[in-house]
């Protein structure tokens, strides 16, 4: 594939099924998340893998997470919850490692996690599977984290949902590049 085939063409996509990228193409993911802009190469990420029943482990924290922030959920909210974690075959929670640096303040760290989260979203395109990146409250939720095993100077970044379109994609707005662009005198 072009790479600007590959840039340009990156799509997110919210129906996902399998299969998902199996070995060979997830060491080719996570080389390219290795690849982001790291200043004083820090390297302040780390990737977990949920797969299998992991998911189902993953829906019962979200579910969990859910009722401790709001006891009135109802059953149908927790099994919702419980569902999130089984819309892809694979789902790579993003980590930020946050690192005192007297160079590198800790907005450069999370960005640099976010890029490696971008670079895998892109080489998951470039191989032929899809994703999408999610957030939302369990992304900030402090009980999800300590669930994933988070160190308190983690911070999750984000969700990265893998598989196969199921489907069809949705077609990408032509954006204007005019409208997102100015010249600074």
């Amino acid at each position: 594939m072009d790479a600007f085939d590959l840039l340009h063409g990156r799509n997110s996509v919210a129906k996902l099924c399998e299969p998902a990228p199996g070995k060979e193409a997830l060491e080719n993911i996570y080389r390219a998340a290795l690849r982001a802009p790291d200043h004083a190469r820090l390297r302040p990420w780390r990737f977990l893998s949920v797969t299998g029943d992991g998911r189902n482990k993953l829906g019962e924290l979200y579910a969990r997470a859910l009722a401790a922030r709001n006891s009135q959920a109802t059953v149908a909210e927790l099994d919702k919850a419980r569902g999130k974690a089984l819309r892809a075959p694979l789902i790579v929670v993003v980590v930020a490692c946050i690192q005192a640096h007297p160079k590198v303040p800790k907005v450069e760290q999370l960005l640099s996690a976010g890029c490696a989260a971008h670079a895998m979203l892109l080489a998951v395109h470039a191989l032929g599977f899809a994703g999408i990146w999610r957030t939302g409250a369990n992304a900030f939720d402090r009980m999800v984290m300590d669930g994933l095993g988070l160190a308190a100077n983690e911070e999750l970044i984000g969700f990265l949902y893998l598989g196969t379109v199921d489907g069809k994609a949705k077609p990408l707005a032509e954006l204007n590049v005019a409208d997102y662009v100015q010249e600074w005198k």
